[in-house]
């Protein structure tokens, strides 16, 4: 269903106060916005049918899970035809959070979550370099997490 809908200013404030905190009331998004909360909610559904807004998820900390090490990791396909294939395989290992087809030398680019240096070379081993088509990878490990936020809409 196609909605015929502008993008206006009170709708980028509504979506930069609700990607800090997306369990804000919209009785509270309203009052920063100086709006109704009726027109947070009409606002937000409209965006929502839009496809701009695809739903709320958890931000979870993992390190407090046991999940301390984030690593990335450039992935060199044989053929690049093998893409969807390795994919798929890919979204099966739980540890890897993100896949991303990119320019550059990289086929593609992943993000993994692990326990330890240990658990990491075990998805390595065991998991990655199992994956049909994956010729080899390149590791990056983060040290730090300083920025995760979006974009300032405004």
């Amino acid at each position: 269903m196609k909605v015929n809908y502008q993008i206006d200013n009170i709708d980028l404030k509504i979506l930069n106060i609700l990607s800090k905190n997306a369990k804000m009331p919209y009785t509270e998004v309203a009052k920063k916005v100086f709006v109704s909360g009726g027109t947070v909610h009409v606002r937000m559904r409209k965006l929502e049918k839009m496809g701009i807004v695809r739903g709320t998820k958890l931000d979870i900390d993992y390190t407090k899970l046991g999940y301390n090490i984030s690593c990335y990791m450039g992935v060199y396909l044989e053929k690049s035809f093998l893409y969807k294939d390795a994919v798929k395989a890919l979204r099966n290992i739980p540890e890897v959070v993100e896949i991303h087809a990119i320019t550059g030398q990289y086929t593609i680019f992943i993000k993994i979550l692990c326990k330890d240096t240990p658990h990491f070379r075990e998805i390595l081993d065991s998991k990655i370099h199992k994956v049909k088509g994956i010729t080899r990878t390149e590791s990056f490990m983060s040290i730090e997490e300083t920025l995760k936020d979006g974009l300032s809409l405004n």
